[in-house]
């Protein structure tokens, strides 16, 4: 078949059919890219750059060569693509235009003016087409075309691209959507709990009641540094703080609800819901809790030699381990919705969190946790704990 924009209609229908199905973008445009070569474009390399919404990550590249097999996943952090070399990138420009940019370049005259273009003639690359693909919503993605044929892409040829970069921009919008949805949810409400709200789970009252270990933790003397510490400081110290705790329990399967000023709430899940015949094993959950608080209290102290050695503020905090039963789902007013825990169980964590700061331990745990991990834990004995009716056995490290 000749490369015209005939040759594109096939593939554009396959993209917008069969294609669009596939969830995996590296495979997906290994597939188009092939079906564009199939048609009779020479293709030999093609490049598709993506924005997303992400803490670190501000974009991502697929890169598909016809000598290599399947297409290759880059991502670029918000600092790169602030960098010199990508802000004077043909990405960059087709972004800031909107318009198409060719390179002839197997012509001697043909300007080298962006970074790419010499190691793209070097390594045998005739011609050059980076085009733009705007999203419903403004976002401008590109991608762009080179051959190796001699004399470079008719015309035609051309034509033929842009419009499987017309139906390959409604395709990254919508896988790009979905994959903003879940990075979002994952970063703002958790992993186990962005699944929930994502399959459904958005109704005001809907939940379940499930054990778990319950993790309380928040910062001594934090509203004295409000008071005294440049905003920016405080910022800082907060961001050290949590992301000291909050990968301690991640990295052992826990999942972070919330943070709430300088506390964070998390959950262990013991992963069998109540009332269905039998209970789950609390055991290693709270194994991996514990790992997790010990970890938090060892890098907490790495930190802080560093932070001193800076002559910055210490980190100081007290952290509370519970285990029982709460109530696990959607709170809140009818178009604000939190996904949370509560229950008699969370309380007690928190009164035992309190308690912790007065006792000038790190680490509290009640009766429930002490008795699931079965592991030696130190009694610090029986204490009151404000709207628990009976005294409370505490433990620690």
């Amino acid at each position: 078949m000749s490369g015209d924009t005939h040759a594109a209609a096939d593939v554009v229908r396959w993209m917008l059919k069969e294609g669009r199905h596939n969830t995996h973008m590296r495979e997906f445009g290994d597939e188009m890219c092939r079906r564009i070569v199939a048609a009779g474009i020479p293709l030999w390399r093609g490049f598709c750059a993506v924005t997303t919404l992400h803490p670190q990550v501000a974009g991502a590249a697929y890169v598909w060569r016809r000598d290599e097999s399947g297409a290759r996943r880059q991502t670029a952090s918000h600092e790169l693509v602030q960098s010199p070399e990508m802000l004077q990138s043909p990405i960059a420009e087709v972004r800031r235009t909107r318009q198409r940019l060719r390179r002839r370049l197997a012509e001697p005259d043909c300007p080298q003016d962006y970074a790419v273009l010499p190691l793209l003639r070097q390594q045998g690359a005739t011609d050059y087409v980076a085009m733009p693909m705007v999203c419903s919503g403004g976002a401008i993605n590109a991608i762009t075309w080179v051959t190796d044929r001699a004399g470079g892409f008719t015309d035609r040829e051309i034509e033929a691209l842009g419009e499987v970069a017309e139906a390959l921009a409604i395709i990254v919008e919508l896988q790009s959507t979905r994959r903003v949805a879940h990075s979002l949810l994952d970063t703002y409400v958790g992993r186990r709990t962005g699944e929930r709200v994502l399959s459904g789970a958005i109704t005001r009252g809907s939940g379940e009641s499930i054990r778990a270990v319950i993790w309380i933790c928040d910062l001594r003397g934090f509203t004295r540094l409000t008071d005294t510490a440049p905003r920016h400081e405080v910022i800082a110290l907060l961001n050290d703080y949590f992301e000291i705790v909050a990968d301690a329990v991640t990295a052992e399967g826990g999942e972070v609800l919330k943070f709430i000023g300088d506390a964070m709430l998390a959950i262990f899940d013991i992963g069998d819901k109540l009332g269905a015949g039998r209970e789950g094993d609390a055991g290693e959950p709270a194994r991996a809790a514990l790992r997790a608080a010990r970890a938090a209290v060892a890098a907490m102290a790495a930190r802080n030699l560093e932070r001193t050695a800076r002559g910055e503020r210490r980190i100081d905090f007290g952290l509370a381990l519970h285990l029982g039963e709460v109530t696990y789902g959607n709170i809140g007013a009818r178009d604000r919705l939190d996904f949370t825990v509560i229950g008699p169980a969370v309380n007690h964590a928190a009164r035992l969190e309190k308690l912790a700061a007065e006792l000038g331990r790190n680490v509290v745990t009640s009766a429930s946790f002490a008795a699931a991990v079965a592991e030696p834990l130190v009694s610090l004995g029986l204490h009151p704990l404000r709207g628990v009716s009976q005294s409370q056995e505490v433990f620690t490290l």
